[in-house]
């Protein structure tokens, strides 16, 4: 018998200074059976850094033709598509087809050496950005999981304060190519 997602309920205060905006969003959240939480919260971190109001989880994981989280238009067309993890060129070259926009976050010990294999080939995409999150910031990141969440997201330049009522951490967003 197959394992169920198991769901997580997440208030989020986000305070993005960088916008300007402000939102408190309530998110529900399914984590995938080979999803970590760790993976997980990092969803949860780059839901926050691309806010927009039509942004919205995706299958993610567990299907070939989603990114992660993603921003569609009323005729249906994806105007972002987020991914996390260290893409192959095929999903680079798939996701830049179909996005106007697409947002990867590198995290994991290999990062560097993926972007360094990489970097030429994304380059040639003028609609991608990446970003590459410290691998002891994103392990730190487990740490805040519970089945329900209150967490406060302060972005401010490249630094994401994150927190919840007994924690506070501070995860560096490093920009390793944008799309502008």
């Amino acid at each position: 018998m197959a394992q169920k997602s198991t769901i997580y309920k997440a208030s989020m205060q986000i305070t993005d200074l960088n916008r300007e905006i402000y939102p408190h969003v309530q998110l529900t959240v399914a984590r995938h059976p080979s999803e970590t939480e760790r993976r997980m919260m990092l969803r949860l971190l780059a839901f926050a850094h691309q806010y927009h109001e039509q942004l919205e989880l995706c299958k993610g994981i567990s299907t070939d033709d989603e990114p992660d989280i993603w921003v569609k238009n009323y005729s249906e067309e994806i105007e972002l598509w987020v991914e996390l993890g260290q893409l192959d060129e095929k999903r680079l070259k798939k996701a830049s087809n179909r996005a106007q926009k697409v947002v990867i976050y590198a995290y994991g010990s290999a990062s560097d050496i993926w972007w360094q294999k990489i970097q030429h080939k994304a380059s040639q995409f003028s609609n991608l950005s990446v970003y590459q999150i410290n691998e002891e910031q994103c392990n730190a990141l487990g740490d805040l999981i519970q089945r329900s969440m209150e967490l406060q997201f302060t972005i401010d330049g490249s630094q994401i304060w994150v927190g919840n009522e007994s924690t506070a951490l501070s995860i560096d967003i490093n920009l390793l190519q944008d799309d502008t």
